[in-house]
């Protein structure tokens, strides 16, 4: 019991800045996987690839759907990482994935080895997170707007 509460005081004094790790690994991942979708960085289709994949999902309007998943994903990712606008970025990185999740990951259970919702889930919990707490004090928002 002791350590715990050596541990709670100590750590306690940095809860202002957990929030840049959170920032970190999901603004990375949506970069980087929004790079695939727009541009067909790191391997990835291009915009074109895009829209041939929401067209084989089913969904009406794949242009229009395939444009906005790529830059939700490329710009989320972006003002994410740089914590600006974090809020605002999380928000669309949650609709993506709650479309992920809810559409095509849902029905295989929960490992992602099966193609389950567990990666996608757990980035949909940090975009919560940031939607809820903000990108932290070492963000733009802070540094711009004088905000978490």
């Amino acid at each position: 019991m002791f350590i715990i509460k050596v541990l709670d005081s100590n750590l306690d004094r940095f809860k202002e800045y957990s929030m840049l790790s959170i920032r970190i690994a999901l603004g990375v991942v949506f970069l980087t996987h929004g790079s695939q979708k727009l541009f067909g960085f790191f391997g990835g289709g291009g915009i074109a690839g895009t829209i041939r994949f929401m067209d084989m999902m089913g969904f009406g309007f794949a242009a229009f759907f395939g444009i906005a998943l790529s830059c939700a994903e490329f710009f989320g990712g972006l003002l994410t990482l740089l914590g600006l606008f974090t809020r605002w970025a999380a928000l669309f990185i949650a609709i993506v994935m709650s479309v992920a999740v809810f559409t095509v990951h849902l029905k295989y259970g929960f490992f992602v080895s099966n193609k389950g919702f567990e990666f996608a889930g757990s980035l949909l919990c940090m975009a919560i997170a940031l939607i809820i707490n903000g990108g932290g004090k070492i963000s733009l928002d802070n540094l711009l707007f004088n905000k978490n």
